[in-house]
């Protein structure tokens, strides 16, 4: 059982893993809470893509240059300055909200200024993983990260439905501004050395174009990122659609929205507790192709159900392989990277895994209206099942 938590053994991880455990919970309870404000404030959900867009759109244009400084600087104080920046952000919406200053182009502004944030915290923090873990423990400590965030999934809405109805919106953003507390307190509290491996002193376009060099020049690195980049785009695209099958497919209305939806985090959460118990495995390269199979038929599968239930089990199943596939690619790039080139790497996952989504979404989209809802669907499937049997080949353990 020890060896299922090996990676809880580091303190510097327990400090980190503790912190986020709190604060996950308080951002899904954010990210609720301001789809639901800008609905009261607008009516319109062409506005709620607008402002989901806006968060994104920076992660899109800065997450290889928040590659390049996480490699420059010393990663705790980096993540310590973006998680802070993230929760002056939550105090602020807060504020506006109590006080009934808020409006539309405010909730845009601080969206864009998170996403800011999150183009320069998400490569640092992936990266950093490494440096609390070492390589023995990297995949253990992926799979524990992943648990909580899918947990954190389901929990975090709960509590922002009942703090919504009971305390009002504003009680969402202040939570979370508070739950940053716990992730700050641990970095601070943490011992040991993190100063940058990067001892060079390249132009930040020179920086930048060496990372990418290095992806792609090295295959197995490049056909990993490739991975990411097709489930990104067809394979997480769906989620935009998800309305349309729960009203007009499935006909299940909103609430069976939700249990879509909770189907979906179910099978991530199998999947984090999948990848703890096999952390150790010496042919962890295995769950790319097997997570990339089963997202990909599963897709098929929900694309072209009209059963209830058989469109819960295919949701599970979609949730299993994103996760299995995302963060086994996770583990596999930060253990064959060299110390001074992570970060530049995970500024590459960052961009592929959560810059590509808008784009995907809008494909999505353009496809459902060309082509029908459940082809659309299906043809995702379709694509992450060709790719997921070309470019998991030859994969590093």
């Amino acid at each position: 059982m020890k060896q299922y938590f090996s990676s809880l053994r580091h303190r510097n991880f327990r400090l980190f893993w503790s912190g986020q455990l709190i604060s996950l919970s308080g951002t899904w309870m954010q990210n609720i809470a301001q789809g639901w404000l800008v609905l009261q404030l607008t009516n319109s959900p062409f506005l709620m893509g607008i402002v989901s867009a806006v968060a994104s759109l920076p992660i899109l244009l800065f997450s290889l240059v928040g590659g390049v400084i996480s490699d420059r600087l010393n990663k705790r104080k980096l993540i310590i300055l973006t998680q802070t920046a993230q929760m002056l952000l939550a105090f602020i919406m807060g504020v506006l909200i109590s006080t009934k200053y808020i409006a539309l182009w405010q909730i845009i502004i601080i969206a864009g200024a998170l996403g800011l944030t999150n183009a320069f915290d998400a490569p640092a923090r992936q990266s950093f993983v490494i440096e609390m873990v070492g390589k023995d423990d990297l995949s253990n400590a992926i799979a524990l990260n992943s648990m909580i965030f899918n947990t954190a999934r389901i929990v975090g809405p709960m509590i922002a439905g009942f703090l919504m109805g009971s305390l009002g919106v504003a009680a969402c953003f202040y939570l979370n501004g508070i739950s940053f507390l716990a992730v700050i307190a641990g970095l601070l509290l943490m011992r040991g050395d993190f100063a940058s491996k990067n001892l060079r002193q390249d132009s930040l376009k020179e920086s930048t174009l060496a990372g990418a060099k290095y992806v792609w020049q090295k295959k197995e690195i490049r056909n990993l990122i490739i991975l990411i980049a097709v489930s990104s785009l067809f394979g997480m695209s769906y989620m935009v659609l998800m309305p349309i099958f729960a009203r007009d497919v499935l006909k299940i209305g909103p609430k069976g929205l939700g249990i879509l939806v909770g189907a979906i985090g179910c099978g991530a959460l199998l999947a984090a507790f999948s990848l703890m118990i096999f952390s150790h495995s010496r042919k962890s390269s295995r769950f790319v192709s097997l997570g990339g199979m089963v997202l990909g038929g599963s897709l098929l599968i929900f694309g072209f159900s009209h059963n209830v239930y058989l469109s819960l089990l295919a949701l599970v199943g979609v949730g299993w392989g994103l996760i299995t596939q995302t963060a086994t690619i996770n583990s596999l790039l930060q253990k064959d990277t060299p110390d001074e080139l992570r970060g530049r790497v995970m500024g590459f996952y960052t961009l592929m895994f959560l810059g590509m989504v808008p784009v995907g979404s809008f494909l999505a989209g353009l496809l459902a209206e060309w082509l029908g809802v459940p082809t659309a669907v299906g043809l995702g499937g379709l694509v992450c099942l060709v790719a997921s049997s070309i470019f998991s080949r030859g994969l590093p353990d």
